[in-house]
C-alpha cells in the first residue's frame, strides 16, 4: 500500500530526577554534596532512508514514545539518558508542525532530501541537576536537588514528495505507464482504461550518457489544481522533478478527444498548482505515433508547442534555444519501441542541464544546518505574563514552565533557588510592568504562588547557571 501522507503523536522521554545526597564515609565527620544529575529522556528522531518506499509504517500506528531517563543516585553517579527513537522515513519527506486540535498544519521543521538526513521532532526532558551543582562560598551543603522535566508532546504531519529527476504527466490513458516500462525497469499496472496508475511509480533509466529516474504520476484531469480528481494528490509529486515529461495522446482516446486540447489542458493546470512548474524545464512528448491518423494530430501539437516556446523567451524566435520547453516534439510509440531511444537521449542531456545548475547555484549558497532548532530554542525562551482577573496573574513559556517542573516545592531551599532564576530571567520585573505587586497570585502551569519582592541576596547562588 503507497502512503505518503501522514499525522503521528510525538512524547519524547522524561528526564531522571537528580539526587540530593552527601557523603558519608568513615574519618569524613564532614561529607560534601555528592548527588548526581538525572539522565536525560530519549528524543525523538525524524531520519531519511532509501530503504523506505512510502509512509506506510505510520498508516495505522499514530501514536510513538521514546524512552525515559533513569534518576541520579548518590557518589556522583549519574542517571542513564533514555534511547533515542529514530522513525524511517522516505528520502523527500517533509515535516510539519501540526495542531490537532485545530486541524491546523504548521511550520516547516524539516525537508529531508537526502539519505541519513535526520531533525529532532522532540527532545527528550532534561535530567535534574543533583544537589553537588548549587554549592556556592556561602552555601556549602544544599539540600536540594532538581526533578526531571517531562519530554516534549507534539503532532507532525510528514508529507512525501517523490525525489525523481523527470516526472511524467499528461491526462489518464495518455500511455506514461507503458513509456515508463519502456525506457526502465519499473514494471507498473497497464490497461487501457482510465486511471489504471493510482499511485506514483519511479523507473531508473539508463543510457550511454546518462542515468536518472523518472516518475510515473496518475493521470490529472481538468481541474486537478483545485483538487478534484485526487489532483492534490498526485501533484505534490511533480514539484522536485527537475524535468516534466508532458505525455499527449495523438490519438484522443476512446473519448475522441483533441490532443491539443488535452496539451493545453494539462499545461494550464501546473501553472495554476504552482507557478514554478511553468518554467520548468519541459519536452513534449507525442505518444501512440504507431496508430493510424495520428498525422494531423501530430503536425498541430508541433506546432502549438513550438509556439508556446517561442512566447516562453519573449517572442523572439532567435532565441528558442533558451526556452524551457523543448521546441521538438518527440513522437513516440511505447508498444512498438518507435522513438524510444531519442527521447531517452533527449531527457538525460536536459536533466543533467539541470542538475549542473543546480550544483553551480548550490555552491554559493551558504547552508545552515538545524535552523529551525535555533528558531524553536528562541522561541522558548519567551514567555507571556496574562492578567486573568484583578490581582490574579498567569505566566506561560516553555523555558520557565521547564524551570518550575524541576522544583520540588516541599523544599524550601529548592522554592528559593527558583526564586532566584525568575529574578535572573527578568520575570519579577516583567510582572511588576504587567501590574503585579505584592500579594498578587501568580499562576505557572499548575502552581499558583503569592507575589513578593526578592528578599534573596543573589550572592547565595554567584556564578550558579540558571
Amino acid at each position: 500500500m503507497f502512503t505518503d501522507k501522514v499525522r503521528i503523536f510525538l512524547k519524547a522521554g522524561d528526564g531522571g530526577a537528580g539526587c540530593m545526597s552527601f557523603r558519608r564515609e568513615a574519618h569524613v565527620p564532614k561529607g560534601g554534596p555528592d548527588g548526581g544529575d538525572g539522565g536525560r529522556g530519549g528524543n525523538i528522531i525524524v531520519r531519511a532512508d532509501l530503504g523506505c518506499s512510502s509512509l506506510i509504517d505510520y498508516r495505522f500506528k499514530h501514536h510513538f514514545k521514546a524512552t525515559r531517563g533513569t534518576h541520579g543516585k548518590g557518589s556522583k553517579m549519574h542517571g542513564s539518558s533514555g534511547e533515542d527513537l529514530i522513525l524511517k522515513v522516505p528520502v523527500g519527506t517533509i515535516v510539519r508542525e501540526y495542531d490537532d486540535e485545530a486541524k491546523e498544519v504548521g511550520e516547516v521543521v524539516a525537508d529531508l532530501t537526502h539519505d541519513g538526513e535526520e531533525v529532532i521532532v522532540a527532545r527528550g526532558g532534561y535530567g535534574g541537576r543533583g544537589n553537588c551543582h548549587f554549592v556556592t562560598p556561602t552555601r556549602r551543603a544544599p539540600a536540594f536537588a532538581e526533578l526531571g522535566v517531562p519530554g516534549e508532546e507534539c503532532w507532525i504531519e510528514m508529507e512525501m514528495k517523490l525525489m525523481a529527476d523527470a516526472a511524467l504527466v499528461g491526462v489518464p490513458s495518455a500511455g506514461k505507464s507503458s513509456i515508463i516500462s519502456r525506457i526502465s525497469a519499473a514494471k507498473p499496472k497497464i490497461g487501457d482504461y482510465p486511471f489504471t496508475t493510482l499511485v506514483p511509480n519511479l523507473g531508473v533509466v539508463k543510457t550511454n550518457d546518462y542515468d536518472y529516474v523518472v516518475a510515473d504520476v496518475p493521470g490529472l484531469i481538468e481541474g486537478a489544481h483545485e483538487g478534484k480528481g485526487l489532483g492534490h494528490e498526485f501533484l505534490r509529486h511533480i514539484e522536485r522533478s527537475a524535468v516534466t515529461l508532458h505525455v499527449v495522446d495523438l490519438t484522443g482516446g476512446y473519448e475522441g478527444r483533441d490532443p491539443v486540447e488535452d496539451y493545453r489542458i494539462i499545461k494550464r493546470e501546473l501553472e495554476l498548482y504552482a507557478h514554478e512548474l511553468a518554467d520548468r524545464p519541459c519536452i513534449v512528448v507525442g505518444n501512440k505515433i504507431d496508430m493510424p491518423g495520428t498525422e494531423d494530430a501530430a503536425k498541430r501539437l508541433q506546432a502549438e508547442v513550438r509556439a508556446d516556446a517561442i512566447a516562453a523567451v519573449g517572442g523572439d524566435e532567435w532565441d528558442i534555444d533558451k526556452s524551457p520547453i523543448n521546441p521538438k516534439v518527440f513522437l513516440v510509440s511505447a508498444v512498438t519501441g518507435q522513438g524510444i531511444k531519442a527521447l531517452k537521449q533527449a531527457a538525460g542531456a536536459m536533466v543533467e542541464k539541470v542538475r549542473e545548475e543546480r550544483r553551480r547555484e548550490q555552491a554559493s549558497v551558504e547552508h545552515y544546518d538545524q535552523v529551525w532548532q535555533h528558531r524553536r530554542e528562541e522561541r522558548e525562551k519567551k514567555f507571556t505574563i496574562t492578567q486573568v482577573a484583578p490581582g490574579s496573574f498567569r505566566v506561560t513559556g516553555k523555558q520557565i514552565e521547564r524551570m518550575v517542573y524541576q522544583t520540588d516545592w516541599d523544599n524550601d531551599e529548592a522554592v528559593a533557588f527558583l526564586q532566584h532564576r525568575f529574578k535572573r530571567l527578568g520575570l519579577d520585573s516583567a510582572l511588576e510592568r504587567a501590574g503585579a505587586c505584592d500579594g498578587d497570585e501568580i499562576t505557572i502551569l499548575e502552581v499558583t504562588f503569592e507575589m513578593e519582592s526578592s528578599r534573596m541576596h543573589d550572592d547565595v547562588y554567584d556564578g550558579l547557571d540558571i
